[in-house]
């Protein structure tokens, strides 16, 4: 007997995209990879931050909602490759302006299951974007938050508004970056953030690219590996938490029970807005749970193992 030579990896690339390999299966989760200069991301050899160019292996790319730091990139990796896209109707019909063909999209808004190939399947469900519209820069994940409770949606998007001028005010490689991304970025909000569960052949896996969700569709879920997000203010149901980050992120470790639990989201890819991520806190309330969920630090494209659970077994 010898040990199972082809375990599901992940690599993250920032932020909150990732390439999943699973039962011969390459898989993007999200498709933002292109940085402003300074920003936290990977690099190449010479030290200079990849580029979604650098794709040109993917069967699916999965994407959790429209804004730039999620979907941009994605029509660079379908040029690329044979990749087809599910996503929410609002990222389709960005792609679709950016020269996507239809024919290689699904549009999916929760409630959906799709066959991938060689017994792996991703089951769609809807959930919530983090409140974005209730700060600036991001606080720390230690830091409670309170209050902005039965925020009018008009009021919403005044806040979101002078959000968009406080990251205009980052300076000139912010702005040029923004600009940039405008291929990927929907001018009608989030369009309707997603969560996904994928079946693979090795366990189960749940995908979050927000800090966001609706409690009654996360429980029961109990995934074996959960991605989680870990930036911002989070959204609970429609309203900003009433407590940290690092308690959101504990909570659904709580409804979802992982044995395994990865963050997104959480490096400082946009400086002056997002921050690097102190995961002490972080750790420190899931532990608290005395549930034994294994908190896994990735680095950036390291192809960490995540499946199966424990190391699997075959016959010679």
């Amino acid at each position: 007997m010898t040990l199972k030579e082809n375990p599901t990896t992940l690599d993250w690339y920032g932020c909150a995209t990732f390439r999943l390999r699973t039962a011969g299966i390459t898989v993007m989760l999200d498709a933002y990879i292109d940085r402003m200069p300074g920003a936290a991301g990977p690099t190449d050899a010479d030290g200079q931050l990849l580029t979604s160019s650098v794709i040109d292996e993917c069967d699916w790319i999965v994407v959790g909602h429209s804004h730039f730091d999620h979907l941009w990139g994605a029509e660079v990796i379908m040029a690329n490759t044979n990749a087809t896209l599910i996503a929410s109707y609002e990222s389709v019909r960005v792609m679709e302006a950016a020269g996507v063909p239809l024919d290689r999209m699904i549009c999916v808004g929760g409630g959906e299951t799709i066959e991938l190939g060689e017994g792996v399947t991703v089951a769609v469900y809807p959930s919530q974007h983090s409140c974005v519209w209730s700060h600036s820069q991001m606080e720390g994940p230690g830091t409670e938050c309170l209050g902005d409770l039965d925020v009018l949606w008009h009021e919403r998007q005044e806040r979101f508004a002078e959000l968009l001028e406080y990251l205009m005010g980052l300076g000139p490689d912010a702005q040029a970056h923004l600009a940039a991304g405008a291929v990927g970025h929907s001018t009608r909000g989030d369009g309707g953030a997603l969560v996904f569960v994928f079946e693979t052949p090795d366990g189960s896996i749940f995908y979050q690219d927000t800090s966001g969700h609706w409690s009654g569709v996360l429980t029961g879920l109990n995934p074996d590996v959960a991605l989680i997000g870990a930036a911002g203010r989070a959204c609970i149901d429609g309203e900003p938490i009433q407590g940290s980050l690092a308690q959101f992120v504990a909570g659904q470790v709580e409804m979802l029970g992982p044995k395994r639990v990865i963050l997104t989201h959480h490096d400082d890819w946009m400086p002056g807005f997002s921050a690097p991520t102190d995961i002490g806190p972080i750790r420190a309330e899931i532990e608290a749970l005395g549930t034994g969920a294994e908190l896994i630090e990735l680095d950036y494209v390291d192809a960490t193992p995540i499946l199966p659970l424990t190391p699997a077994i075959v016959e010679l």
